[in-house]
């Protein structure tokens, strides 16, 4: 889910991760540039608004920058490893849509085919219709699809978490949950893939996995390993299958439950695929949003696909947010062009970030904390990872300048 979401985020599910230990990149120095020490100002911060511990990194063709605050363990004093890594949510939805749009530029598929030209029969019932979805709506969040997740809300407590942290779900039983709801509209008939009420629904991302397969014959995680992972080199990104573990070294998670008055450790879990599971660090997550808005993993029209957008209420709370193909954009202060980025939510941890149009400059962090116990806390949290965002790739910052999509 989305790091950010004011609804959604509220009811944030755990991605699964993949177990064991893996070799990983030699730990950044602290930087000492003025860079360096904004970041550590702006991650101080955001474990000001309650959260356990922050790593983060601002990197392009400037050098790489880190930061890190708060601990790995509230019962120790640890710091956060600078090369932790953590579920980073619905990042994963661009990953997603990357794939899909690199189908469309081999011609496997076509943006405005229909969920039914894929998967016959496979959205129905209590008025959803997969004749009047198209890829295009499922990747822009245009779909009206109910969201799955939303039906699991009794389950966000101390005990809940508890009782389901080792239960798997398949991609059939979270559309089977989605679908036992109306939907929140249909797409035009005449024109459903120019749809553009917006509403964000993991339900999209299950059946975009499940569409890949269908053209493909591969599972979802064998395409974005062989087509993202593998060929930039991203060694500490991984599809996690059904493992409810966190590779070490990683930091330990915690989620505020709504009414409770003391943080719940939630590092293990499950909760997500092709919506939400890969986990990632710092590094590999802005390697492959540099990638990605540099032109490295898409056609342009396909890119140009990717940032054509619409606008979107009740996300985050930032003014001027629009949504494209699994990425978002808005303005940020002294940047005309404004940020692409996503984000995602685990139970445990909040991944945040954002990446110039150009490709140029990314910042990514992890937040070992999720608020759920009341919208402010919540909110604030997501405002001050937003000031980091603004200040590592606003005014000053370097990267070209380009269009909104």
């Amino acid at each position: 889910m989305n790091g950010f979401s004011r609804r959604a985020g509220l009811t944030a599910t755990a991605a699964a991760v993949l177990t064991g230990a893996a070799q990983t990149p030699a730990p950044a120095a602290p930087a000492r540039s003025a860079r360096g020490r904004a970041l550590q100002r702006d991650v101080e911060a955001i474990v000001a608004t309650g959260a356990s511990g922050v790593v983060a990194e601002v990197s392009g063709a400037h050098g790489r920058s880190t930061a890190r605050a708060g601990v790995a363990d509230l019962a120790g004093r640890e710091p956060v490893p600078w090369d932790a890594y953590y579920r980073i949510g619905s990042d994963t939805k661009t990953f997603i849509a990357t794939v899909v749009l690199q189908l469309v530029g081999e011609g496997r598929l076509k943006l405005t085919d229909t969920v039914e030209r894929w998967l016959p029969g496979a959205v129905r019932g209590h008025g959803n219709d997969g004749r009047r979805i198209t890829v295009t709506n499922l990747l822009r969040q245009t779909s009206g699809l109910h969201d799955y997740i939303a039906t699991q809300v009794d389950d966000f407590t101390p005990e809940g978490y508890r009782r389901n942290r080792f239960r798997a779900q398949t991609p059939d039983e979270q559309l089977t949950a989605a679908l036992g709801t109306a939907p929140q509209w249909l797409p035009d008939a005449h024109d459903p893939a120019g749809e553009r009420r917006w509403g964000y629904s993991n339900t999209n991302y299950v059946l975009a996995g499940m569409v890949v397969e269908a053209v493909t014959g591969h599972p979802w995680a064998q395409e974005v390993h062989e087509r993202i992972i593998e060929p930039l080199g991203l060694r500490h990104t991984f599809t996690p299958g059904t493992s409810a573990y966190v590779p070490s070294p990683t930091a330990t998670g915690y989620t505020c439950f709504p009414g409770e008055t003391r943080p719940t450790e939630t590092t293990l879990g499950f909760g997500g695929g092709a919506d939400g599971a890969l986990v990632s660090t710092t590094r590999d997550h802005g390697v492959f949003l540099r990638a990605l808005l540099g032109g490295r993993l898409l056609r342009p029209a396909q890119l140009a696909a990717m940032r054509r957008t619409v606008p979107v209420t009740d996300w985050i709370p930032a003014a001027g947010v629009r949504y494209g193909l699994g990425i978002a954009w808005r303005p940020v202060a002294g940047r005309p062009d404004g940020v692409w980025f996503h984000g995602g939510t685990s139970l445990g941890c909040v991944s945040g970030g954002g990446v110039t149009p150009d490709g140029a400059t990314s910042v990514t962090g992890a937040v070992f904390t999720l608020r759920l116990d009341d919208a402010g806390t919540h909110e604030a949290q997501a405002r001050a990872v937003l000031r980091m965002v603004d200040a590592a790739l606003g005014a000053g910052a370097p990267g070209g300048r380009a269009r909104r999509g």
